[in-house]
């Protein structure tokens, strides 16, 4: 029998369903062709039903005691509520790119892929870029000079209420534009920067960690979270780990061209291999150690999002928790155990100490030994 169904809500033939999504399983395609009225789509190549409001409950009760875990991938109870009113994001309003900008913008982007900047860089500064002179469409690029970069600032992002990472990425981008296509400076002293927000990340105590992977019975979501928090992971760090990077016999996991092109190695707790053996056993992936629905990929972002989203539900905790958190909180407790700070930078691939030493003011180690005056009174 499977071990995961996937349940998304849409359109077929202009009415809504109910799709559902599995590795083929012919005892899994007997219970399903039990559903009333349930059907195969040859285009879209999954299982469907007609939306009503008991639609998801039916196809739970037909799996119900045979192991099969059921995530849904989008809210499919969101089709019987009103669609609120489209709010257009600002850049909606902008005028097209013109030929020539379109031109320059793929000119910058073989440049960044020439320089082996990561897809996201590129795909961050494209889509920045692209707003900046969709903004200034009847200019020509010769004729933009900063005057013109503090005007944005001002007029589009600061009156949009945009955010304050979004003008930085702009900058960025606009800077390394006409550094390497157009051959021209923007002067940085005279560019608008927002001030750099002093935030402190996000923790989970160790009882909050141990009450949400508690929550997970399915194995292989269970060793994913369980992967991020124990070796303090980013979220594509895990996604791209292949079996090839586990090095069982020296307790270690190698971290291969991550964040700032870097390898690294992390450490491996004998209580995380031995679930990890417990997933190899029930999955036995061949090369992603994570892998998709279709076996040839590696699990899909959203869908560990959806993972760690449940999980939350179960276990009742209201923080708006996200992935990135597990890695905080592994830091945090490196250093409330006593852990080096030097060693939790490299076990992190952090560049910079100062990055690391963020969480010296997290960990409630010290704060806690703090006695406040008012006891004394």
């Amino acid at each position: 029998m499977i071990k995961e169904l996937y349940i998304e809500h849409g359109l077929h033939n202009n009415r809504m369903k109910l799709f559902m999504k599995f590795d083929y399983d012919t005892k899994a395609i007997e219970l399903v062709k039990t559903l009333p009225g349930v059907k195969w789509s040859q285009t879209e190549k999954k299982w469907h039903i007609g939306y009503h409001p008991e639609a998801l409950n039916s196809i739970k009760n037909t799996f119900k005691n045979t192991g099969v875990y059921i995530q849904t991938l989008n809210d499919v109870n969101d089709v019987v509520k009103p669609r609120p009113i489209e709010i257009r994001k600002p850049s909606d309003a902008l005028p097209d790119l013109n030929k020539v900008q379109k031109e320059k913008i793929t000119e910058f982007k073989n440049w960044m892929q020439s320089k082996r900047y990561s897809s996201s860089t590129i795909n961050t500064y494209s889509d920045s870029l692209q707003t900046f002179l969709r903004y200034y469409q009847t200019k020509t690029i010769e004729e933009i000079t900063n005057d013109d970069l503090i005007v944005f600032n001002n007029q589009y992002i600061l009156a949009n209420q945009l955010s304050a990472s979004l003008q930085n990425q702009v900058v960025n981008a606009v800077k390394l534009f006409f550094r390497s296509v157009v051959n021209r400076q923007i002067d940085p002293e005279f560019i608008h920067r927002p001030k750099t927000q002093k935030l402190l990340p996000n923790v989970l105590s160790k009882e909050e960690i141990k009450l949400i992977l508690n929550t997970l019975g399915n194995v292989k979501h269970k060793a994913m979270l369980s992967l991020l928090y124990s070796c303090g992971l980013r979220r594509s760090e895990l996604l791209t780990l292949k079996l090839t990077d586990i090095d069982s016999k020296r307790h270690l996991i190698v971290i291969r061209q991550s964040k700032g092109k870097k390898d690294r190695i992390v450490p491996l707790s004998e209580k995380i291999l031995e679930l990890l053996r417990e997933y190899y056993i029930a999955y036995k992936p061949k090369l992603w150690l994570f892998e998709g629905q279709d076996k040839k990929s590696a699990y899909d972002e959203s869908s560990l999002a959806n993972v760690l989203k449940q999980a939350l539900e179960k276990s009742k905790i209201k923080k708006p928790v996200t992935l990135h958190w597990l890695r905080h909180s592994y830091a945090t407790h490196l250093l409330e155990n006593g852990t080096d700070l030097r060693y939790i930078q490299e076990i992190l691939g952090h560049s910079r100490s100062s990055t690391t030493e963020i969480y010296t003011h997290v960990s409630d180690l010290s704060i806690r030994k703090v006695i406040s005056p008012f006891d004394n009174l």
